[in-house]
């Protein structure tokens, strides 16, 4: 458990509160005024069997005995006092410099631990939550949160949009005006007055999507029937119905799940001078003058990136004036509700409580408040899983996307030492080793209770994507951490020792080989359960692709890269169902590729990210550079879109336009190291134009060996961008170890 100090005489520093070198791209510095901050040298990050929470230590001896590690002060963006390392010319001693830094960011655990942000409407949801259930918030979070918020304002407009690179909107603005006043800020604060200016610019509360008007009705800010019936009942539809809510995508399922719940009670908040006040500061006009019920559909453009179709609204408008008045028996409402908190406490008990991210778990925590009250247990177990999501950077409290990227970014490491031939080193022996123990720990045996029951997919062997707490299968995060143990311990065996028994890397394959879509393709974290025309059912509007899973490219590619690894050590485990698994793997590989030769990518930004996977996937199963047009052709459109100074840079725009857009800040090494990595791997032999890009790479990096943060590298749902600061070590540092593979070891500067 998290024991963050606090106090009435809780130390805290009146310096500037803004953007310090290095943070990632976007940030907004706030004005130099008297904005308090924590003392950043008392944060302490901990991290046990991979759950990361952060403590602030107020107490002398406390902090004496708990000294700041480097990872530490690098997350705070403190000085970390590493001396400076010789000049890297080539790529051998460019890995060398950047695995000396990036190997003294790993954690006892063996973990890499990061920030994973970028979303700007993940923090108002817990803050209110913690707000309508009477919960203290921890001071030093309180004063950190405010800093964040401010530090990511729109300097232009005052505003926020739904990510830290996005365009101000309703969402994002109304949200984040919401938590900081919850937090204390001031609505004369001249930083206050500039957003409410922008919110009303767009129109006021009223014009904020379906996820907004929910929590302001729970806050109170609002009224019920501005939110668009949500009925537990939905819960009750027979599996065989072909918009029964199984069927929708997890995340999506889980965040109906609570709303569906909270809906029913018509839970509000009891009016208090700051809720009174916000109802007057939210809106264009008079808060009694605002008509709720007829803004239901209400929604700025900039938040209506896919309006509700004819088909949601008509069954909407049914719910409203046919089920609600007509049909909706108490009987009925008592049993889904039932059936529904059931489900609720289904995913608590099998995530520990974690939720499955940051979006259902507030919710979930307001779900147990209402039902078992403020002193149960379920209750005060969502309030210490809280601390698993927040972090703590240079900028002040965020909370990330999930309660980690730990299993994703060690896999990755492992990759990428591995590719660099220098994984019998003993220089780099003790970090694998760490890692391995950590990924070992991390497979997950044993299935949720009454896993088919509750909706969920098989998950004895596979890997999550942050830690086993939450222990949701997901297919591409089970592939790469196979691969890692594969590489490993089988790989080098005589180094490292095989910690993961043979039956369990069996285990692996075969949850993967459950996961595999009618299509061919592997969705995220289970086969596709619903048809497309689900999307007419999309009420999020900020999001597309949301209702259902789908195939992705880079999770497909994933199993296949990971079964053809495995095939190799393992040729005769199930050896037809994985052949015929690859064939049709491949085959939707190659239909998904678009006729100038791109692959969209759905997890990363965007087209390079999945030309990087694809390519790496359809070399494993043999069909490279030299005999195959559609390998040239996928080759040739990343070559087609280098920069001038012969690297990469896409924009996020890319994945919301679904074309490949430029990033207006020139390019940018993690992408040039997709590139690059893509391009080697499918058997591209020109050295000139790798050599100009990896000479980016090379002038790039720090003399201490780290490089840092340019453009956001994530996305999920066309629309939310996010971050994987790991990214800018390993990537770069495969590319390099693959390059001197190829070309040796020549110095690649210019």
């Amino acid at each position: 458990m998290v024991q963050t100090k606090h106090s009435k005489q809780m130390a805290v520093l009146d310096l500037p509160n803004g953007a310090v070198n290095g943070s990632p791209n976007g940030t907004q510095p706030s004005r130099e005024d008297d904005e308090s901050r924590t003392h950043l040298s008392w944060w302490r990050l901990n991290d046990v069997e991979g759950r990361q929470t952060w403590d602030y230590l107020e107490d002398e001896e406390a902090r004496r005995k708990r000294p700041q590690t480097v990872a530490e002060k690098w997350h705070l963006n403190l000085p970390t006092d590493l001396p400076e390392l010789p000049e890297a010319r080539t790529p051998k001693q460019a890995i060398d410099n950047g695995l000396t830094f990036f190997s003294k960011l790993q954690l006892d655990e063996g973990n890499w631990a990061c920030e994973y942000g970028g979303p700007l409407f993940l923090l108002p949801g817990l803050v209110i939550a913690w707000y309508v259930t009477n919960t203290p918030i921890p001071k030093p979070y309180t004063i950190e949160i405010k800093r964040y918020l401010f530090a990511r304002q729109s300097k232009s407009d005052g505003g926020w949009g739904l990510h830290i690179e996005g365009e101000s909107s309703v969402y994002g603005t109304a949200m984040n005006y919401i938590t900081l006043r919850i937090l204390g800020a001031s609505e004369e604060d001249p930083r206050m007055v500039k957003a409410r200016g922008k919110l009303h610019e767009l129109g006021g509360a009223t014009h904020g999507p379906h996820w907004a008007k929910f929590w302001m009705s729970v806050l109170g800010v609002a009224e019920w029937d501005i939110v668009n019936p949500i009925p537990p009942e939905l819960w009750l539809l027979p599996d065989w119905v072909p918009i029964a809510l199984w069927r929708w995508w997890i995340h999506i399922r889980q965040v109906a799940l609570p709303m569906t719940f909270v809906w029913s009670r018509r839970f509000v908040f009891p009016l208090n001078p700051l809720t009174r006040s916000l109802r007057q500061e939210l809106y264009t006009q008079p808060y009694e003058a605002v008509n709720f019920s007829s803004n239901r559909n209400t929604i700025a453009t900039i938040d209506n990136y896919n309006p509700k179709s004819f088909f949601l609204t008509t069954l909407m408008w049914l719910i409203i004036w046919i089920w609600n008045p007509l049909f909706r028996f108490h009987f009925i409402v008592r049993r889904a509700e039932a059936w529904v908190w059931e489900l609720i406490q289904a995913e608590d008990r099998n995530t520990g409580y974690a939720g499955l991210g940051p979006v259902n778990a507030p919710m979930n925590a307001l779900c147990c408040y209402i039902q078992e009250g403020p002193s149960s247990y379920s209750f005060r177990r969502h309030l210490d899983r809280f601390h698993d999501y927040m972090w703590m950077k240079d900028e002040g409290m965020l909370m990330n996307g999930t309660n980690g990227v730990q299993v994703w970014d060690t896999s990755f490491t492992v990759h990428a030492v591995v590719e660099c031939d220098v994984a019998s080193s003993p220089k780099w022996q003790p970090m694998l080793h760490r890692a391995h123990a950590f990924l070992e720990a991390q497979q997950m045996r044993a299935e949720t209770y009454n896993h088919k029951k509750y909706y969920r997919q098989e998950r004895v062997g596979a890997w999550p994507f942050s830690n086993n707490i939450q222990g949701y299968t997901v297919s591409d995060c089970t592939s790469e951490a196979l691969r890692a143990i594969l590489y490993l311990q089988v790989d080098n065996a005589d180094t490292y020792k095989s910690l993961v028994p043979q039956s369990r890397l069996r285990a692996a394959v075969d949850v993967l080989l459950t996961m595999q879509n009618r299509s061919g393709g592997f969705a995220s974290y289970e086969p596709t359960r619903g048809s497309t025309y689900l999307e007419y059912l999309n009420a999020a509007e900020v999001f597309g692709r949301i209702m259902i899973e789908y195939d992705y490219p880079e999770c497909t590619t994933a199993v296949v890269t990971a079964l053809s690894v495995f095939q190799k050590h393992y040729p005769d485990y199930r050896a037809p169902e994985i052949k015929k698994v690859k064939s049709r793997a491949v085959e939707y590989i190659r239909r998904a590729q678009a006729p100038d030769g791109s692959w969209y990518g759905s997890w990363g930004i965007c087209f390079t990210y999945a030309a990087m996977f694809a390519l790496e996937s359809l070399a494993s199963v043999g069909e490279t550079y030299q005999n195959s047009g559609r390998i040239r052709r996928g080759c040739q459109f990343l070559l087609d879109r280098r920069m001038p100074d012969g690297a990469w840079g896409e924009s996020y725009k890319s994945c919301e336009e679904k074309r490949y857009i430029q990033h207006p800040d020139g390019s940018q090494v993690v992408q040039t190291a997709w590139a690059c990595i893509g391009l080697m791997i499918a058997g591209y032999g020109q050295r000139e134009p790798l050599r100009e890009a990896l000479s980016v790479i090379v002038g790039r990096q720090m003399r201490n060996g780290e490089w840092k943060q340019e453009g956001i590298e994530g996305v999920f749902n066309m629309t939310c961008m996010i971050s994987y600061p790991n990214y800018k070590f390993y990537f770069p540092i495969k590319a390099l170890g693959m390059y001197a593979k190829r070309f040796g070891a020549e110095d690649v500067l210019f």
